[in-house]
């Protein structure tokens, strides 16, 4: 696979992170529950990184990105979306939230297995160990709100 279509799945990502950061700060500002505002601000700031630390690769025409070849089969892209939103029932979007962030685990623990160059891999590693924390935050806030309606 050539570099263009890695940048092309990068735009598809930082399109995602952007969403997840809409969705954890309007979150923070709809919840009264001071934990729960802190967790969706702290959320909120790390989609921030993960959409920057994207960007750079996208925007970074002197670092070649370096992978073993794949295929793309875009079953992703072929499945309805659904755009996260604090108009959903709590519960619903919390266990959306926790599916998306389960995709970008795999999206870059596919990145991080494919990477030839050592230090690329190990920033889609780290990359999956955040986007677990967040996989983990957010099935704890729904295992404690699933019976609780928070806005």
């Amino acid at each position: 696979m050539e570099t263009r279509s890695y940048k092309e799945i990068f735009a598809m990502a930082v399109e995602n992170e952007v969403e997840a950061y809409e969705f954890y700060k309007d979150a923070a500002g709809k919840v009264k529950d001071e934990n729960l505002k802190y967790i969706f601000d702290f959320l909120a700031k790390e989609e921030l990184n993960h959409k920057a630390l994207l960007q750079g690769f996208i925007k970074d025409e002197s670092k070649e990105l370096v992978f073993e070849d794949f295929p793309v089969y875009d079953v992703v892209q072929q499945k309805e979306e659904k755009k996260l939103s604090t108009e959903m029932k709590f519960v619903d979007a919390i266990a959306l939230a926790i599916s998306k962030e389960e995709e970008a685990m795999e999206l870059y623990q596919g990145f991080a297995d494919r990477s030839k160059d050592p230090e690329q891999a190990k920033i889609f590693t780290e990359l999956v160990k955040m986007e677990k924390s967040h996989k983990a935050k957010l099935e704890e806030i729904y295992v404690n709100a699933s019976a609780v309606e928070a806005w």
